[in-house]
């Protein structure tokens, strides 16, 4: 039990000494201030400093590296939790909206060839709280450098959110609800998770699904991801034909483009194909340099000529420019290993965790 697992009724049992309004004060403290209850001064003295003694009224995790990169636009933090396990996650500012890259899982088991995560392998499930954790210190830390609210976030951390199923949606409606982080403005990206697509078909909050497709076909697409075998392509769009009926929600599309592999024009054609089937929308994306795959990433030209194709046949396409390549907090570069850490220092100070 730590603060943020509590819920409204569980933290008045624990203060029952407490008058209603001094609970009412400690929760709008933590989700609306994004403050610690040690810290909200409207507490007297007294509670504050009992407060802040309780592990049940505190952080699990500690913000142990923090880095920044394109002139502070792009923040990486590095959190370890109580068995000392790590998760990375990147807050990125624009000019309408701060945006969290949030992570689910330590690790990944889905081991894409060309992700960081899924070299690093798989070690355990994120609770709740804990990705709940990575949200209420990125929004403080909006707040105290951009003077700006976290409007957005992205299952687009380490690990695959449709495999830590219940733990991604309780924490979900609770950005949603006490976070007010608008359903609409959250989004949960998946490798092809075809009964955790079904299953987020059914849930009334209207989340963005993202899918890191990277290949159209079966062959491709079992080598760069391979989770294919056990959800080929037939499979995995048959389930967005589903929640696109049950939902009626847009799909997107990820695209990391890689020299020579995928950046073919019939990879333009055969994506188009599916992208119009599910009417979805395809972010194209350079891929970022990992330490084991060490193809580059296809040139900008060649992105942009093969949106054109996409567009060409009927397809909506962006190419998403990428950020924070210079601390290894671009998309596909979240590790925890120290050797990979210990190479991403950015061009700009590091902060001090808060």
């Amino acid at each position: 039990m730590s603060l943020l697992s509590l819920s409204r009724n569980e933290l008045k049992e624990l203060l029952s000494d407490q008058p209603k309004y001094r609970i009412d004060q400690i929760w709008k403290g933590v989700y609306e201030q994004h403050l610690r209850p040690s810290e909200i001064t409207t507490l007297p003295k007294q509670l504050r400093e009992q407060l802040g003694q309780d592990p049940r009224f505190n952080l699990q995790g500690e913000e142990v590296e923090v880095l920044q990169a394109d002139g502070g636009k792009t923040i990486k933090t590095l959190t370890r939790f109580s068995d000392g396990r790590e998760v990375e996650s990147v807050l990125m500012r624009y000019e309408s909206r701060v945006t969290l890259c949030v992570s689910s899982q330590a690790g990944c088991a889905m081991g894409c060839v060309f992700c960081a995560t899924g070299q690093a392998g798989f070690f355990r499930h994120l609770s709740a709280d804990e990705i709940l954790e990575q949200v209420f210190l990125a929004a403080r830390r909006a707040k105290d450098l951009y003077d700006s609210r976290l409007s957005n976030l992205v299952f687009m951390g380490m690990g695959e959110p449709l495999a830590n199923y219940d733990n991604v949606i309780e924490a979900v409606a609770k950005i949603n609800f006490e976070f007010s982080i608008a359903a609409r403005h959250i989004t949960v990206s998946t490798v092809g998770i075809v009964p955790g697509i079904l299953k987020l078909a059914e849930n009334p909050m209207q989340i963005s699904l993202a899918v890191s497709l990277h290949a159209a076909n079966d062959e491709l697409r079992t080598r760069l991801v391979p989770i294919n075998a056990r959800y080929p392509l037939d499979d995995l769009v048959a389930s967005l034909d589903a929640y696109r009926e049950r939902s009626n929600r847009r799909i997107s599309f990820e695209w990391a483009m890689m020299a020579d592999i995928n950046d073919h024009d019939s990879d333009a054609f055969e994506l188009a194909e599916i992208a119009k089937r599910v009417k979805a929308h395809v972010n194209l994306i350079p891929l970022n340099p990992t330490p084991l795959f060490p193809t580059p990433g296809t040139e900008l030209d060649r992105v942009y000529e093969f949106r054109d194709l996409l567009v060409d046949s009927g397809v909506n396409a962006t190419v998403r420019m990428t950020r924070g390549n210079q601390i290894a907090a671009a998309c596909g570069q979240l590790s925890t290993q120290v050797k990979v850490r210990r190479s991403s220092r950015g061009e700009d100070k590091d902060l001090q965790a808060t």
